[in-house]
């Protein structure tokens, strides 16, 4: 099978069937982030329990590329501590916007899916809108919300 088939078909199958999209009884911690060029919209739940993330959901409309990449992004995060994942952030963010960097899919995992995406400029915006919403999340100071965009 072609790699970029199999990139594809996971991207397709985290849209139709997006992984801990929900909203949990308890919050921690969220966040509301905005794509104003596509009308992508995400809000990200995170729980942090000594250091580490204990849960991590989301809800939300946006195209097939933004829920995928936020139902990704929660299974890669869940139950890292934060070091490792603002470091898997670092990542993923040089994978959308840097053409020489490789993505290893050793170490990103089904995240390199999302590889392709930065050959489409106006869709990096799309990929990256949860990550830079669960960012502001983590750095918020309780259940208020905090505001990402993506412009």
């Amino acid at each position: 099978m072609d790699i970029r088939q199999l990139y594809q078909d996971v991207i397709v199958d985290h849209n139709r069937s997006p992984r801990n999209f929900r909203r949990p009884e308890t919050i921690d911690r969220v966040a509301e982030g905005y794509n104003p060029l596509c009308g992508d919209k995400l809000h990200i739940y995170l729980s942090v329990v000594d250091g580490k993330i204990a849960d991590l959901s989301f809800e939300g409309n946006g195209c097939a590329i933004s829920i995928a990449s936020a139902s990704m992004m929660t299974e890669a995060l869940l139950g890292k501590d934060e070091s490792e994942a603002e470091a898997l952030f670092k990542d993923v963010h040089r994978m959308l916007t840097e053409s020489d960097f490789a993505a290893d899919p050793a170490k990103l995992g089904k995240l390199a899916a999302l590889a392709g995406v930065r050959d489409y400029p106006m869709r990096v915006k799309c990929a990256s809108l949860c990550w830079h919403t669960w960012l502001a999340a983590l750095t918020s100071t309780g259940a208020e919300a905090a505001t990402a965009r993506t412009e």
